[in-house]
């Protein structure tokens, strides 16, 4: 580790130091391309990984926010998986039940295209205001209009007086260079009343202790253990009621209630577990990506066709670190959104599904392991048997 002249953006120790450095990666993994020219001249950026020894905090010590711009072409949805849908509808009728969400009003902030305050709404007949610079107006939206707002902006202290009966934050807070500040605005905004909070983010665990290394991406500049989150959220004025591991492990839910700021520090023996993580990564993260580019390699002097399935930001991020574009014929993703666009920093064409019989794979490299099965069974369904390889 070396110094980093920046304090920690969570507790404010100094001894945030940077453990890590990733080469040079697109600053927009989910910002779609419309020619490969562009896609492979996008704006890149090395990633500097710090980590507090204080609160257990990692973050990218040269994030710039100013490279970054959400705006209507970023894309990030996961609700066009089965896979994921079944995850959504059950964790939207799951904290309907739990916080009796019938007839009232809901904020989510970063709601992207507004899918899960739709689910929200459409289940409890609740009343919905969601926060998304990137949000797009879509057809299906239309008979929402009465019951749903969607703004088109940054949740700030501008929109304080928006009331709710809940809020809702998912996998927007590691997006955030200064995650105290969305949680103070939060709290302000909540006062002295009782509203519950919901908030989903990355599993730093997932990422960290199990090598889930295609998650790093330059517009994660937070990465949050269970230890800094449940942190966070006591500093800044939470009481955590719940904190779960979901998605097998990859993402991490915590649900809180108002209470007086108690920044309590983590426990000691969980926090030197996580440094130990940390003091491992580089040597376990370059072993990882030369195993990677040595299978690729292999597979091209057999003479197979590879593609990788996959879109989002783990098939960016590997197919950026791998250096192999030559011997990757395909991108896939089911995303309609996305068919047709170009990858970020490589630019390959991303197709769809029904277009794999025109590649002919012997290989589909599947960027997310908890997606094995459906994807299995759209390649049956174009009448294909590749071989599957989880990264």
């Amino acid at each position: 580790m070396h110094d980093s002249s920046a304090l920690c953006p969570v507790c404010a120790a100094p001894d945030w130091r940077v453990f890590f450095t990733m080469p040079a990666v697109p600053v927009f993994c989910n910002l779609l391309w419309p020619d490969p020219e562009a896609a492979q001249h996008c704006p890149k950026a090395e990633i500097d990984l710090a980590f507090c020894s204080h609160c257990g905090f990692i973050g990218n010590a040269t994030f710039d926010p100013s490279r970054l711009d959400y705006g209507q072409t970023y894309e990030n949805a996961l609700d066009f998986s089965p896979r994921f849908q079944d995850y959504a509808n059950a964790l939207a009728l799951r904290l309907i039940e739990q916080y009796h969400l019938r007839h009232k009003t809901i904020v989510e902030i970063g709601c992207g295209k507004g899918e899960f305050l739709v689910s929200l709404c459409e289940k409890g007949n609740n009343r919905g205001i969601g926060f998304d610079p990137s949000y797009v107006p879509l057809p299906e939206h239309e008979p929402w209009q009465e019951q749903i707002q969607f703004i088109p902006d940054y949740y700030s202290e501008r929109y304080a007086d928006r009331v709710a009966d809940f809020i809702c934050c998912r996998h927007t807070l590691e997006h955030i260079p200064l995650p105290n500040k969305l949680l103070h605005t939060v709290r302000q905004a909540i006062g002295d009343g009782s509203i519950p909070v919901f908030f989903e983010v990355p599993n730093a665990l997932d990422t960290f202790r199990h090598l889930a290394i295609w998650d790093i991406i330059y517009e994660h500049c937070c990465y949050f253990a269970p230890i800094t989150l449940t942190y966070a959220f006591a500093a800044n004025g939470f009481q955590v009621q719940n904190l779960t591991e979901a998605y097998r492990g990859q993402f991490l839910c915590v649900e809180a209630v108002p209470a007086d700021p108690c920044p309590l520090l983590p426990p000691a023996a969980e926090l030197e577990l996580l440094a130990q993580d940390v003091a491992q990564f580089a040597s376990r993260f370059h072993r990882k990506l030369s195993a990677w580019q040595q299978t690729l390699d292999e597979l091209q002097q057999q003479g197979k066709t590879a593609v990788v399935w996959g879109a989002g930001s783990k098939g960016v991020t590997f197919l950026n670190l791998i250096s192999r574009r030559e011997q990757i014929q395909g991108v896939v993703d089911i995303n309609p959104r996305k068919t047709g666009m170009y990858v970020a920093g490589t630019g390959q064409q991303i197709i769809a599904p029904e277009a794999l019989p025109t590649v002919q794979p012997d290989v589909i490299f599947v960027m997310n392991a908890i997606y094995q099965d459906e994807i299995r069974q759209m390649a049956a369904e174009q009448g294909l048997s590749p071989d599957l390889v989880c990264v």
